[in-house]
């Protein structure tokens, strides 16, 4: 019973990569964020005036897809990559 409850569980655990993986291609978040936290997240980014508020549209995995000053922009870039967005706080 008790090596049946242990196989159970194990299935259920997902490796840091796997649940990175989780969504992609289909699932993508939005949230406030500003320059300067993205800068510091994602070097590779074009230098941004730091203070600035923008919305974000994040893949699952976290990476910025489309980022923006007005919310509505983020639901159009969502929509172009037909993904499905929920918002974060």
């Amino acid at each position: 019973m008790e090596a049946d409850m242990q196989n159970t569980v194990s299935k259920n655990f997902l490796s840091e990569l796997e649940f990175s993986r989780l969504g992609a291609g289909q699932v993508a978040y939005m949230r406030k964020v500003k320059t300067d936290d993205l800068a510091t997240s994602f070097p590779a980014l074009p230098p941004m005036t730091p203070g600035v508020e923008l919305w974000a549209l994040f893949a699952a995995n976290g990476d910025p897809i489309v980022l923006s000053d007005e919310r509505d922009n983020i639901l159009v870039g969502a929509q172009e990559h037909e993904l499905q967005t929920v918002m974060l706080q």
